[in-house]
């Protein structure tokens, strides 16, 4: 169960002495991590995790003074829904992001590649959405929402996400403290929970508007065979055995849950849909696969498709089809890109 905000709170003072005593403790800190990187595969894996988590570690110090400051700013909360209040928190997001991924890109030498076929919000001449925007990305790795919205906020696109996930990510002091001042969803799981979330999705989608993206991963958690096996299950009981044939030949990819993209599309049809795929981050679902096979030295597979207002389905079935068909698109380009790269 999520702990209370007041409860929440306390981890903001306990990040500033955190990194305090990171700074102190630095020079033991990089010996011990040199020798450790003795032990591990790659070039001074440790030694890397080591910079990247203080990098973090200070941008969440931060960004929690900064929203302390606007805080102060917007007459002790009064004014923090405001227009421009509300863009101050977008652009305060959008710098954090920018540095976290540039001290990624650098320190674990990442190069992110846009498939060269695929419509992209960055691409020069490409015609693209000047509507509202659903974006449907497959779930692959803790990573995947930060390359998603940094991209979606790139100062030369500068769309302002809307982003639905899950309630436990607002154990991140930053997390919790910004994406609750803006207009995003936390879903809870357990009984009840998926009539609640589809609800709070739709109110989300219903006044998007040209600058606005809803960001939703319909598979609603990293693919693992355990929960592949669980997804898989739950189709078989409700008696969907089509939708069974269909997620047993996806290698890649949870089945899709469509009840959120169906409740985002019906409640903003004037919103056009882009559907993102990406490869390189899937295999890192825990911290320990994070310590044990972080990518480095590696290239980041980025996939977009645009799809038209006009040409989305509104009618339950006909989207629930729809979006099968995407995934399974987008399990062949995984596939593909996979075996390209491997070979």
């Amino acid at each position: 169960m999520l702990p209370s905000r007041r409860v929440r709170r306390v981890t903001g003072p306990l990040l500033i002495g955190a990194l305090v005593v990171a700074v102190a403790l630095l020079p033991v800190l990089v010996v011990v991590s040199l020798v450790a990187s003795l032990f591990l595969p790659g070039r001074l894996r440790a030694l890397r995790l080591l910079a990247f988590g203080l990098v973090y570690l200070a941008l969440e110090v931060a960004g929690l003074a900064a929203a302390a400051v606007l805080w102060v700013a917007s007459g002790f909360g009064r004014r923090l829904r405001s227009p421009a209040f509300r863009s101050a928190h977008y652009t305060v997001l959008r710098l954090l992001l920018d540095v976290v991924m540039r001290a990624a890109q650098r320190l674990f030498a990442l190069r992110l590649v846009t498939d060269g076929e695929s419509w992209s919000p960055l691409d020069d001449g490409v015609p693209g959405s000047t509507n509202a925007m659903v974006v449907l990305s497959r779930h692959a790795g803790p990573g995947d929402s930060f390359l998603l919205v940094n991209t979606l906020m790139n100062r030369d696109h500068l769309r302002q996400p809307r982003i639905v996930l899950k309630d436990l990510l607002q154990m991140d002091p930053l997390i919790d403290v910004y994406l609750n001042r803006l207009p995003n969803t936390f879903v809870a799981s357990g009984p009840g929970s998926g009539q609640r979330s589809e609800e709070a999705i739709a109110d989300l989608a219903r006044d998007l508007g040209e600058e606005d993206a809803l960001l939703i991963f319909p598979e609603g958690a990293n693919s693992t065979p355990q929960r592949r096996v669980r997804a898989i299950q739950r189709l078989r009981e409700r008696g969907l055995t089509a939708a069974v044939r269909r997620a047993e030949a996806m290698r890649h990819l949870l089945p899709p849950r469509p009840g959120g993209v169906v409740a985002a599309l019906r409640a903003a049809p004037h919103a056009d849909v882009v559907l993102v795929a990406h490869t390189g981050l899937e295999h890192l679902s825990t911290v320990r696969d994070v310590w044990r096979g972080l990518p480095t030295d590696k290239t980041l597979h980025l996939r977009w498709w645009f799809v038209p207002a006009a040409e989305v389905p509104r009618e339950e079935a006909e989207l629930t089809d729809w979006l099968y068909r995407w995934w399974e698109t987008i399990d062949d380009w995984i596939t593909t890109t996979s075996a390209r790269e491997a070979a």
